[in-house]
């Protein structure tokens, strides 16, 4: 069913992110990412404010342009609320950022934890299909602030954060994209640096 907002909101994730590329897919434009998002919150069941907090949940926190008052002008205040939950401080290191994640989780409105899941979800589903695609896996971790290791250890800790928060099912589906990623990782010793 046509949604004006989700319509306005695919646009303006569109505009907002162009030329921005995804950190583990070399050469994918980032919009991919929020547009998987909001396919994922649609069929979760969502409805369109949501999916529209969706498409616009990484504006704040990557584009220039785009404040949280911006977004509560074009797209109301729901929305806003939602896209200011999901919002990273940047000017944080990646360390602390990712420990407030996981701290704020427990706090968030259940719409900002169904987003924050599903976003995820998305990240842990595609990194481990580029790592899984990768003749050198070790230069796939090597593209996270966070290192291989350090970000297996927020993902674990994100996760077990969310799932309480969010429907069963959308909280097994994360937990299931956790543990194959952590699966493939126990196949596959080799570390970042083994290589001589």
């Amino acid at each position: 069913m046509f949604s004006l907002q989700v319509e306005r909101a695919l646009q303006a994730c569109l505009a907002a992110h162009a030329g921005q590329f995804r950190k583990a897919s070399e050469g994918v434009p980032y919009c991919v990412h929020p547009l998987h998002v909001a396919l994922m919150l649609s069929r979760w069941g969502q409805d369109e404010q949501v999916i529209a907090a969706g498409l616009l949940h990484d504006v704040v926190e990557d584009c220039d342009a785009w404040t949280v008052e911006r977004v509560e002008a074009e797209f109301g205040k729901h929305v806003a609320s939602i896209v200011a939950e999901l919002t990273e401080d940047k000017d944080r290191s990646w360390e602390e950022r990712k420990r407030l994640a996981v701290e704020h989780a427990a706090h968030m409105s259940p719409q900002a934890a169904t987003v924050k899941c599903v976003d995820k979800l998305h990240n842990l589903r595609t990194l481990l299909q580029q790592l899984r695609d990768s003749d050198e896996p070790e230069d796939v971790w090597g593209r996270f602030n966070g290192g291989r290791e350090r970000t297996i250890h927020m993902a674990r800790e994100l996760v077990e954060a969310l799932v309480p928060r969010v429907d069963p099912k959308l909280g097994r589906s994360l937990q299931s994209a956790l543990q194959a990623l952590l699966d493939w990782d126990a196949e596959h010793p080799e570390r970042v640096g083994a290589r001589t």
